[in-house]
């Protein structure tokens, strides 16, 4: 990543941001990095303006919900590949929420990919790397006091409403929400704790299929060796009306850094 960050103090680096602390307390800013990876880490590379796109995108969306009355960390993007947003407590688990079968969920029960799920199906991993986030139960979270039931109550509330939302307004721009994954945090406003979106809402974290063709549109292209990742995520932003300042129509740069197979 050859791009230069400012010197204020780095609170957490993720797979594709980086949290600074922010301007004011309580504030965090938020960095969209072009570094990827898939397969639990195995395959790592960059995809170039990848970080400007995904900033773009995220903050559209956050604040689409946040119109709608979904709660979230956002609170304005700062320039191409920063945004403000609130420091949370984060709850270490992964809400993932599926309407179609695909990817590893597909695998795990045979199901062929693209076959449209009864009722949308929510299901959770333990944030823990080390343990590569493996999938538990609503009575492991609430048995291990990770969150407590009436916060899970809150987060299952929220995802619904949330995948409701953004399924109706990707299916308007001929997209297909097939699953994605989104994280909680708590939040005390005054003497309020509320349960708060955080993270990103963008094409690294949702699964999003033309509506006609059923074309991957999201980070599977990466994953999968698919080619076009830049220009897929281009796409998600053209249809939205909200692509970058600098327009974005140069071709799509996938660099490769490295790919262990098991």
């Amino acid at each position: 990543m050859n791009f230069r960050i400012h010197k204020r103090r780095r609170v957490f680096e993720g797979k594709g941001k980086v949290l600074f602390e922010g301007p004011e307390p309580g504030t965090l800013v938020q960095f969209f990095k072009d570094d990827t990876c898939s397969l639990g880490n195995k395959k790592q590379g960059i995809v170039t303006g990848k970080g400007v796109l995904n900033n773009r995108i995220s903050g559209y969306l956050m604040s689409r919900l946040g119109e709608i009355g979904v709660p979230t960390h956002f609170m304005r993007r700062l320039n191409m590949r920063e945004q403000l947003v609130r420091q949370l407590e984060i709850i270490p688990i992964e809400v993932i929420m599926r309407n179609v079968a695909a990817g590893r969920f597909a695998k795990r029960l045979g199901i062929p990919e693209g076959t449209q799920l009864p009722r949308s199906i929510i299901e959770f991993n333990y944030k823990k790397k080390d343990l590569e986030n493996p999938l538990v139960s609503e009575e492991h979270i609430t048995a291990f006091g990770w969150a407590s039931p009436p916060e899970m109550d809150e987060i299952m509330t929220q995802a619904l409403r949330i995948n409701d939302y953004l399924s109706g307004l990707f299916l308007g721009i001929g997209l297909k929400l097939v699953d994605f994954r989104v994280e909680f945090g708590r939040f005390w406003d005054n003497d309020d704790l509320r349960i708060v979106l955080a993270d990103e809402i963008s094409p690294d974290n949702c699964r999003l299929w033309d509506v006609k063709t059923n074309e991957k549109m999201d980070k599977d292209r990466f994953s999968e060796d698919l080619g076009k990742v830049e220009e897929a995520y281009q796409e998600v932003a053209r249809r939205l009306g909200i692509l970058p300042e600098s327009g974005g129509g140069r071709p799509a740069n996938v660099t490769l850094i490295s790919e262990k197979k098991e």
